[in-house]
């Protein structure tokens, strides 16, 4: 006979040997069959087997049994649990499966965003950006997604500095980016990474709107608070370090600024991320050394008293690690020669 739960909402289904819970799915297949066989032998089998008679519960008096029956239910119940620990384990199974997917598909893309930021890929930076959309509302990875889905939008703008384009249109990939380390930190506060990710683009943002004082007050307003919480979080963390740089660089020494203290910001955060150990999470940010490098390159370059040696050995290193990287290798580099060249 077969024995059919529905639920609330579904259809009828009709009656055969499976028990249905809504849908076809074999997780909700295995356990109908859990359930049916605790339902079907009923509560009674299950108070005999624990030793504690039904009637000492005040709902029924005790029944006599056959000769054999509860060896029979005993078996049919040990059976039952059986199926109740499988479906738990095929469940389990499946869902840290269905997490393990995601979270490898996203790492795929990530290390794709990179690549294409380096390459100066600005295309593809917007396709990754888009193909990561799928994995930003799940609970373990949803905070990494939003970071790298900013990031992706946060270097296509650097990337579109260097093509000069127009001011508009490399904002209109800052705001956006924003918002996504924004989500990412709301979904985890501490996360430091998505802070530095926030603080670059509005920083770059401030720069494309100074003609607008009302809009430099509001993006002020917005930074100077991530600033804050992120120094005081993690102060040597080499990403926040290469990011505050340029703001020094161009700050004056009177108030606490200047290209010495820019350059020294960024050999701190080269020491750092060079003691740092790599995170054995591929979605947990762990860049900045080519970074850090190509910056001490480009303030040996452009310093008061330039140091082209310095510069292009700082270059050259990060070629090293990215030798594909086409702002170093063909705008760079290009720089340094040029300047040697007229130096003589």
């Amino acid at each position: 006979m077969g024995f059919v739960i529905r639920l609330p909402g579904t259809a009828k289904p009709e009656a055969n040997p499976s028990l249905h819970l809504g849908g076809p799915a074999p997780t909700q297949r295995c356990a109908a069959f859990a359930l049916r066989a605790v339902i079907h032998f009923g509560p009674r089998c299950v108070f005999r087997l624990m030793g504690m008679p039904w009637d000492r519960l005040g709902l029924e008096r005790r029944t006599q049994m056959r000769p054999g029956d509860a060896r029979i239910m005993r078996g049919r119940f040990r059976r039952a649990l059986g199926s109740i620990a499988l479906v738990l384990a095929a469940v389990t199974w499946v869902g840290s499966t269905a997490a393990s997917a995601s979270h490898d598909a996203a790492v795929k893309i990530v290390a794709q965003i990179q690549r294409a930021d380096y390459e100066g890929d600005r295309a593809a930076l917007k396709r990754l950006y888009g193909e990561l959309a799928p994995f930003a509302d799940d609970k373990e990875i949803g905070s990494r997604v939003h970071y790298w889905r900013g990031f992706a939008l946060w270097r296509r703008a650097i990337n579109g500095f260097n093509e000069s384009l127009d001011p508009k249109e490399l904002d209109a990939d800052l705001g956006p980016a924003v918002e996504e380390f924004k989500a990412a930190i709301a979904k985890d506060p501490g996360f430091v990474d998505a802070k530095v990710g926030a603080i670059s683009c509005l920083s770059f943002s401030l720069g494309l709107n100074m003609k607008d004082p009302a809009r430099v007050q509001e993006l002020s307003a917005q930074a100077a608070p991530l600033v804050k919480e992120a120094r005081a979080a993690e102060p040597d963390n080499p990403r926040l370090l290469w990011v505050l740089g340029p703001n020094i660089w161009w700050t004056p020494a009177e108030r606490g600024g200047g290209q010495d203290k820019a350059m020294a910001a960024y050999d701190k955060g080269l020491e750092a991320v060079r003691k740092q150990t790599k995170p054995s999470d591929s979605l947990e940010p762990s860049w900045g050394e080519p970074e850090l490098l190509m910056s001490l390159a480009w303030s040996n370059l452009n310093k008061t008293a330039p140091d082209l040696s310095a510069a292009e050995k700082y270059a050259r290193s990060a070629l090293e690690l990215v030798p594909y990287w086409h702002y170093v290798r063909d705008i760079l580099m290009a720089q340094i020669r040029d300047a040697k060249a007229k130096q003589g």
